[in-house]
């Protein structure tokens, strides 16, 4: 969980490969409705991520229901979609790969082919929540090398 260019997609790629999971994009759950409200520079507010939140959160259940590890990249950005999520999924722990706002956009004005412009940035660091102590999170600087970030997070975890 995270900012956009936090690392999500990277870490959580490379995480699910270590632990022997599947990997679900958060991004590609979205509904095309909120891929082109965003890509056009808008937010999304809470009600629109509703249903975004609900899918993946389906989508883990239905993996872990078939016995499959799951590690999913969903920004998760404030405490209430953290709670959503866990309601699929009780067991469910957060990583959140923390970054300053600079790195953020700089991060994301690199992509190339993504919907999400470094613009809507600042709106995703204007809502986020971060983890609070009597989560299930675990934070870590997303500053930090891909693989730096995967032993750590496998580290914290066993």
């Amino acid at each position: 969980m995270g900012v956009a260019g936090c690392g999500k997609s990277a870490v959580g790629t490379a995480l699910a490969a270590t632990l022997g999971a599947i990997f679900v994009e958060g991004d590609q759950l979205h509904p095309p409705e909120n891929v082109a409200r965003m890509a056009s520079g808008e937010p999304l507010t809470d009600q629109l991520r509703e249903g975004w939140l609900d899918a993946i959160g389906e989508r883990i259940v239905m993996s872990v229901g078939q016995g499959e590890g799951v590690v999913a990249a969903c920004s998760a950005l404030k405490r209430s979609y953290r709670e959503r999520l866990s309601s699929f999924c009780p067991e469910i722990v957060f990583l959140y790969l923390k970054i300053d706002a600079a790195t953020a956009r700089r991060r994301v004005a690199s992509r190339k082919g993504h919907f999400m412009p470094a613009s809507l940035v600042d709106s995703q660091f204007a809502i986020l929540e971060p983890p609070a102590a009597d989560e299930r999170a675990l934070t870590l600087d997303a500053r930090r090398p891909v693989d730096e970030l995967v032993a750590a997070t496998v580290g914290q975890m066993r």
